[in-house]
């Protein structure tokens, strides 16, 4: 694979005889029209909804933006080369609706280097084609000013040309976002304003890189990066914590809505002020939880679990696991223990709810395996259980 700065000098422009050979043995009989100048205003209805697979009122709606299209040569070479990268159908119109305007753009100028690059940097001919879908932006970014830049931008940020690329496979749409205006100067924010340094943000970034490409500036704007640091103080979290960053960033995933709800339920399971800043300080990611999850997470460790709600909030991570998978089980074992004798009082619950599986197997599992027959129903209620 390429280095990002290499791939400036290495842009070498596919020749035109390797172009047309590519579009006409697509198969694409539809696109290979001649090329004409026509006064009709429905020309370029008719040519979507024949060469494309559009319904006539789609088309009409996409000719709207595009009232100057009177010629199919550019188009029918520019349809050519998406099928030949495997862009049809469904996604083809999904490209040209995005901007219908690439209908007239220069295929080897504007459409081939693009996919050339992110091949280059590793990418499969499938995985470039995800990429373009995920990230359609990619193909109207200037190759030199724009994309390669950005590009290494990102991977600076990620640290690895692997979770770069990882990134973009994925939906976080963080390309179509300007570095000078956005990403720049939220970095120089979170550094100048709040003390963290680039290379703690890029711990987070890597996870969510949506989480830089906030507006920077305006506290009334609830998207913006300064209103998600007024929240966070709003809450009782002073900038010098060092969970203030990550606070931050699941703040970005929750509405003020969510927020005041989750927090309304959670006082209505007992919690005080103190208690909600207590567990949210620690471990500030059960706020992802739908309501109905962080409600029933709480109704399971009350009333079944009988664990009092101050020492949940003094343990949040026990909120982390899934009840399926991980609590439901290990309370049925637990119920096993205690009906054989074997559970002591200097068990801590929280404890017992988040050790990893392996400690997990050796401490309470393993040693009554063969005394305790009953520990494989547990295996048999739960198949997604992993400690038996």
């Amino acid at each position: 694979m390429l280095h990002l700065h290499s791939l400036v000098r290495r842009q070498a422009l596919l020749p035109s005889i390797q172009l047309r050979r590519l579009f006409f043995s697509t198969g694409a009989s539809a696109t290979s029209s001649v090329a004409t100048v026509s006064p009709d205003p429905n020309f370029l209805v008719e040519y979507l909804m024949n060469a494309c697979g559009f319904s006539a009122d789609d088309a009409s709606k996409v000719s709207k933006s595009f009232p100057r299209f009177r010629s199919a040569e550019k188009a029918d070479a520019v349809l050519g080369f998406l099928r030949s990268q495997g862009i049809d159908g469904a996604n083809l119109r999904k490209i040209i609706t995005w901007k219908p305007g690439l209908l007239c753009w220069d295929v080897e100028t504007n459409l081939a280097q693009k996919f050339k690059i992110l091949q280059e940097m590793g990418l499969s001919e499938s995985d470039a084609v995800n990429v373009v879908m995920q990230h359609p932006v990619i193909l109207s970014l200037n190759v030199q000013n724009t994309l390669l830049p950005r590009l290494k931008v990102w991977e600076s940020l990620f640290g690895s040309r692997e979770i770069l690329l990882r990134n973009l496979r994925s939906c976080n749409r963080f390309m179509s976002t300007s570095i000078e205006n956005v990403v720049r100067p939220n970095l120089n924010f979170l550094r100048d304003e709040c003390g963290i340094p680039e290379d703690r943000v890029s711990r987070v970034i890597k996870r969510h890189p949506g989480f830089i490409v906030q507006n920077p500036e305006s506290v009334q704007n609830p998207e913006s990066l300064r209103a998600l640091v007024d929240r966070a103080e709003g809450i009782g979290i002073p900038r010098e914590s060092k969970m203030f960053l990550w606070i931050l960033d699941v703040l970005h995933g929750v509405s003020r809505e969510k927020f005041e709800v989750q927090v309304k339920l959670l006082h209505s399971f007992g919690w005080s002020n103190s208690d909600f800043t207590a567990a949210f300080k620690k471990r500030p990611a059960f706020l992802w939880h739908s309501t109905e999850v962080l409600q029933r997470k709480m109704e399971f460790f009350i009333k079944d679990v009988e664990i009092k709600p101050s020492e949940i909030a003094n343990h949040p991570i026990v909120l982390a696991f899934s009840l399926e998978k991980r609590l439901i089980p290990r309370f049925q074992l637990m119920k096993i223990l205690k009906s054989e004798g074997l559970w002591t009082s200097n068990i801590k619950l929280h404890n017992f709810f988040s050790s990893p599986d392996p400690k997990f197997l050796q401490s309470f599992v393993l040693p009554y395996k063969d005394k305790l027959p009953k520990l494989a129903e547990v295996k048999g209620n739960n198949p997604n259980c992993k400690f038996i």
